[in-house]
């Protein structure tokens, strides 16, 4: 097998669907071996193949994590790489929003990605090497109306992936993340059509003058977990079509 993950085994979680099965594609695409961890089940042509292995695991369970993290590594190697990708979207009016709606978020999209990524420094760490990868936001690195959950816990993704640079660098391992933009996924498309989002106004602040598409992102996170961003640490990479980039409405 060729590519720029040949030989190594990364971990997605919420690898089973949107942007996580998208990146699992792309590392499997690359030459990687793939565990998934995800309360849903992966695609049936992903479940079958002998490269990945598909784990239930609710990461919001500090006992869940450890339990997948040892799975996959006694049953596909040490882990060269983990994207910390699931997450939950929120969109509602903050004078409306329950407090349990904020917990979810906050247990999901921030309390997960802390767990994630300390499993995976405890088993990185005195090895010397690997590559952590979160999935942000561009929401965590400007805000928006009626999304304060989610702002609030992607903006503590991107500051994570920061901090953890900035102390495990040293140790061999690089932490990076990802802000994706307006991604066309089943989401997106699912709010477009409930009114949620205003497809036209969004492609219309996009320089590109169009939504990102999966595979884009997918290619931006192989190539930060990949040995060729050897000297990458410390970044919050969008991946967006210029979105945060216009100032301009």
């Amino acid at each position: 097998m060729t590519g720029r993950l040949a030989g190594k085994v990364a971990l997605i979680t919420g690898g089973a669907s949107g942007l996580g099965l998208g990146m699992a594609r792309g590392c499997l695409e690359e030459g990687a071996r793939v565990a998934l961890l995800d309360l849903a089940d992966p695609p049936r042509d992903l479940s079958q193949r002998a490269d990945v292995l598909s784990l239930r695991c609710d990461v919001t369970q500090p006992d869940d994590i450890d339990t997948a993290f040892d799975e996959a590594e006694r049953r596909i190697g040490a882990l060269d790489a983990v994207i910390v990708n699931a997450g939950v979207s929120q969109n509602s009016p903050t004078l409306a929003l329950p407090f349990a709606q904020w917990r979810n978020a906050m247990s999901v999209n921030l309390d997960a990605a802390f767990l994630t990524a300390q499993a995976a420094g405890r088993r990185m760490v005195p090895r010397g090497r690997g590559a952590i990868l979160f999935t942000a936001s561009i929401y965590g690195l400007v805000a928006g109306p009626e999304r304060i959950a989610y702002v609030a816990s992607k903006h503590a993704v991107a500051a994570m992936a920061k901090a953890l640079a900035l102390e495990w660098s040293p140790k061999g391992l690089r932490v990076n993340a990802i802000a994706p933009g307006y991604v066309r996924t089943a989401l997106l498309e699912d709010l477009i059509e409930r009114g949620r989002v205003d497809a036209e106004a969004l492609v219309a602040h996009t320089p590109q003058r169009r939504f990102v598409e999966i595979e884009e992102v997918a290619r931006l996170a192989t190539f930060l977990i990949s040995d060729e961003a050897s000297a990458t640490t410390g970044l919050v990479a969008t991946a967006d079509g210029g979105w945060t980039a216009n100032g301009y409405l």
